[in-house]
């Protein structure tokens, strides 16, 4: 008994003080408005984890940003997607925190943004590093305003802190933000794994869905199961904060086998260069096929993520015949809200005879580079491109290149590549390759062309094929007529749209000189501000040219007039 408290205290030691010491009062809230999440740090994302947390801006755009700590502005960005309009703040204790989807910034950072716009005429200005002295800031000052730019899925501001030495960013809750939350972590599907042909579970060598129930508070118990040879688990859970309904990602993950951990991961910090191995945390066949993420709670060898504590045989339970076995997985908040579920399980040996798995004509050794021809369809893997060997399908019909189905994910892009001899020269200016695996929703893939090729490289698994963009972009005026006084309009709108390979660059200007026009790519809508350019006259002439990802080209003009 004194053996087993005095392990449990040097467990608890350790998992409950790893955690590095960050200053909780060095930085204040950006927001003067109470901080409620609707993303928290980690949270598990398409191929990526959050790389900070989502602060509401209750529904509104243009709430100011302030300086939580003296600094400086040592980097920026707009971009299409993405970020958006975003902002890099250096400060003194070697944190840089990072402002992202914003509307618009300080005035003089926003005059110094436009000038270079204007400059290259383009929104997109790349990163932008100005000098220590251009920027300087202090506690408190107002650096930008919040907004919805870039890839976001409504208004908030993305908010990050990063450690300047090692470039890892850091759960910014760390540092003192202190949102509401007193709810504990739910429970959503429960799966156990038997890991290789000799294992299995309920007498199965197939993967199984464990049932469970509520005993007490949150304590669940699943079913009490049966297994044999080396298992896993894995868990779909997510955690809601007090005073939103998002579901939220979780802060830390363990499992224990008979009381003693064999499992821990948590989000206190991680680099952008091990974000993708998300891919092999989840059950990426699970995801792609349900849209659902399950955490498993073993690791498998490829998975270079550093989020891993304590590990033990990577969190892979070997069950002996005859032998009893308490799993519980407990998954954590950082408020400390718990939840838990135990796993029965008797080790009872299997007489389900082994199955071979299936195999095709195209074998995947990982460390080799592999390319497969077939029907003027051309597939090239890099080294390493896959995780693990495996088998692949490889076919085409009606035109459309299988290439396996997208439930394996990918290390590296690999080479698509069609033969196009067969077509005519204004069929080859037409053509690009989409994403068809969908079929109802075709996605064009950036396309790349040579005399008789067209090729793309992508990370995506799934269907491809030809299609053909036949039709220019459509050009509407959005907010006035052509012929039209605007002395009172603040903002010149017009939409835009091509519904095949999609808009791939505009180009406007007003009375022969260019405008800078910011689109709104989820609702089709290009602005342009009349506070950039003082007019000259009362006559002016607005044009317009976009083009779309296969040359097509639309022209629009229109005049208006205003003093």
């Amino acid at each position: 008994m004194k053996l087993y408290f005095t392990t449990f205290f040097l467990l608890f030691f350790y998992f409950g003080n790893a955690q590095k010491q960050y200053p909780k009062n060095y930085f204040s809230p950006p927001l003067k408005i109470p901080i409620i999440l609707s993303g928290t740090f980690g949270e598990l994302r398409s191929n990526h984890f959050h790389s900070g947390i989502d602060i509401k801006t209750q529904g509104k755009q243009g709430i100011p940003i302030y300086a939580p700590a003296n600094g400086y502005v040592s980097r920026i960005k707009v971009s299409q997607y993405g970020f958006g309009k975003a902002l890099y703040v250096e400060h003194p204790n070697g944190y840089t925190t990072v402002y992202a989807h914003i509307k618009k910034f300080a005035p003089t950072i926003q005059r110094y943004i436009k000038a270079i716009q204007y400059k290259k005429e383009n929104y997109q200005t790349g990163n932008l590093f100005p000098k220590q002295d251009k920027f300087p800031l202090k506690k408190g000052e107002i650096i930008a305003y919040t907004g919805d730019t870039g890839s976001s899925g409504g208004p908030h501001l993305h908010y990050e802190i990063r450690d300047n030495k090692t470039e890892h960013i850091i759960n910014p809750l760390l540092f003192g933000i202190d949102p509401k939350d007193d709810k504990s972590p739910t429970f959503q599907k429960l799966i156990a794994y038997p890991l290789n042909g000799q294992s299995r579970v309920n007498n199965s060598n197939l993967k199984s869905v464990i049932s469970f129930k509520k005993i007490k508070d949150n304590n669940y118990i699943s079913e009490s199961i049966t297994a044999s040879g080396i298992i896993g688990f894995g868990i779909s859970v997510f955690d809601r904060l007090s005073e939103a309904l998002n579901k939220n990602g979780i802060y830390s993950l363990e499992m224990k086998v008979n009381g003693s951990t064999v499992y821990y991961h948590d989000v206190e910090t991680f680099s952008f260069a091990e974000s993708k191995y998300i891919n092999l945390l989840i059950d990426y066949k699970h995801y792609k096929t349900y849209r659902d993420k399950v955490q498993k709670t073993h690791k498998v060898n490829a998975n270079r993520l550093s989020l891993y504590e304590g590990l033990v045989n990577n969190g892979k339970i070997t069950i002996i015949n005859g032998a009893s076995y308490n799993v519980d997985i407990i998954a954590k908040d950082l408020k400390n809200n718990v939840s838990s579920v135990r796993i029965p399980i008797r080790g009872v040996e299997s007489n389900l005879v082994f199955k071979q798995k299936d195999t095709t004509n195209y074998k995947i050794v990982a460390k080799n580079f592999h390319k497969f021809n077939l029907n003027n369809v051309t597939i090239a893997f890099p080294k390493n491109t896959f995780y693990e060997d495996c088998f692949i399908d490889f076919s085409i019909t009606n035109g459309i290149a299988k290439i396996h189905n997208p439930t394996i994910p990918l290390d590296k892009r690999y080479t698509l590549t069609f033969n196009t001899s067969f077509l005519n020269e204004k069929q080859k200016q037409q053509v690009y390759i989409a994403n068809v695996t969908n079929s109802k929703y075709p996605r064009y893939t950036s396309t790349k062309k040579k005399i008789d090729k067209i090729y793309t490289t992508t990370k995506n698994l799934g269907n491809y094929t030809l299609l053909y963009d036949t039709t220019k972009p459509i050009i509407k005026l959005y907010n006035f007529k052509d012929g039209q006084w605007l002395s009172k309009n603040k903002t010149l709108k017009v939409k835009i749209k091509d519904s095949k390979s999609g808009i791939k660059n505009y180009r406007a200007s007003i009375d022969g000189k260019w405008i800078l026009m910011e689109l709104n790519h989820k609702k089709g809508i290009l602005t342009y501000d009349f506070t950039d350019k003082k007019l000259v006259g009362s006559k002016h002439i607005f044009k317009l040219v976009v083009s779309d990802n296969v040359g097509n080209i639309k022209k629009l003009s229109a005049t208006f007039f205003k003093k």
